[in-house]
């Protein structure tokens, strides 16, 4: 069986410089690193990843929370994060929170046992002032998600204006009575700070805010499916519906055309996320560079802890893009 001292003298080089080029560090020339995988591919040499990992005192390993993985924004995000992470020779945890908060604290026992280098959260389900302790064991690093009192780095988009903006170009299509579809607002910031959004354009326009267009615990296809049979049954009914996910927008969109009702002539949608579902039903929606927030949440997490940096606030914010299609 090969040993690092044979990859060294093949490759003509020192048993640090190999060890430094399986251990990913960054001051190695292109050309060494092409020298040392050559020689580790002709020796068929496999490095002890536990032997290294327990010299670094690292698992290499870091935990994705999401609420729930079958909700293809979650799924893109985490699939992107997966390759990135296994570039910069990490692994992947996924941990499924259901929108559970004790699911959530008893995740978050892995970073107290040392059975991860660092957790990235896509959502909250929790107070801040119940999560903050575990940053005593390691990096936390929120995607999607965004608290104000929590100090540690955030990729996030500015929910408030995403909900805006939306909700605007369902007023410039000409619509007066708009009802709005969420999961929680009570529960979390991002769901709240859309909510707000919504306000701040009717207000804007100076149209009417009605408390009975308001529709929550909405996150799914089928949830879609329920929130639309309640517009339907609406004495005055709205003639237009921001949601926050296009699974609930393509719900409400398959059970309107279920009951014959025309999109966007009797009911105009508009979602959120723009899933490769909303290309291919025409659903207008509101854009997350989900593929961007991924790898900027994954490249954040990777820089602490190689570089052991300390923990603290520090904001990336992206932006929001408008796709119109034929729901409106």
């Amino acid at each position: 069986m090969a040993t690092i001292q044979d990859v060294a003298k093949l490759a003509g080089l020192s048993r640090t410089t190999v060890s430094r080029v399986i251990n990913h560090h960054p001051y190695v020339t292109d050309e060494k690193k092409r020298l040392v995988l050559k020689a580790m591919e002709e020796l068929n040499y496999v490095p002890n990843s536990s032997a290294r990992r327990l010299r670094k005192q690292q698992t290499e390993t870091i935990a994705v929370y999401v609420p729930r993985i079958t909700n293809p924004f979650f799924s893109q995000m985490v699939e992107v994060m997966g390759n990135h992470a296994s570039e910069k020779g990490y692994q992947l945890i996924l941990c499924q929170t259901s929108y559970s908060r004790n699911k959530e604290i008893n995740y978050l026992e892995l970073l107290k046992t040392k059975q991860v280098d660092g957790l990235i959260l896509t959502s909250i389900e929790n107070e801040w002032r119940d999560i903050k302790p575990y940053l005593n064991y390691g990096p936390i690093v929120l995607c999607n998600e965004y608290n104000d009192d929590a100090d540690i780095p955030t990729v996030y988009l500015n929910q408030v204006e995403g909900a805006y903006i939306g909700t605007r170009h369902l007023i410039e299509q000409g619509h007066t009575k708009i009802a709005y579809c969420s999961g929680d607002n009570s529960a979390s910031r991002l769901a709240f700070d859309r909510f707000k959004g919504y306000k701040k354009a009717l207000k804007e326009a100076g149209l009417e805010f009605n408390d009975k267009w308001i529709l929550t615990n909405a996150f799914s296809i089928k949830d879609g499916k329920r929130i639309f049979r309640a517009i339907a049954d609406m004495e005055d009914r709205p003639t237009a519906v921001f949601t926050g996910s296009d699974e609930v927008a393509s719900g409400i969109w398959l059970e309107a055309t279920n009951h014959y009702w025309s999109v966007p002539d009797d009911l105009a949608i508009i979602g959120f996320d723009d899933q490769p579902q909303a290309e291919l039903i025409g659903l207008t929606t509101i854009e997350q560079p989900i593929d961007e927030i991924a790898k900027r949440a994954m490249g954040q997490m990777i820089e602490t802890i190689e570089n052991k940096l300390p923990i603290k606030k520090k904001e990336i914010q992206l932006n929001f893009q408008l796709i119109k299609r034929r729901s409106t």
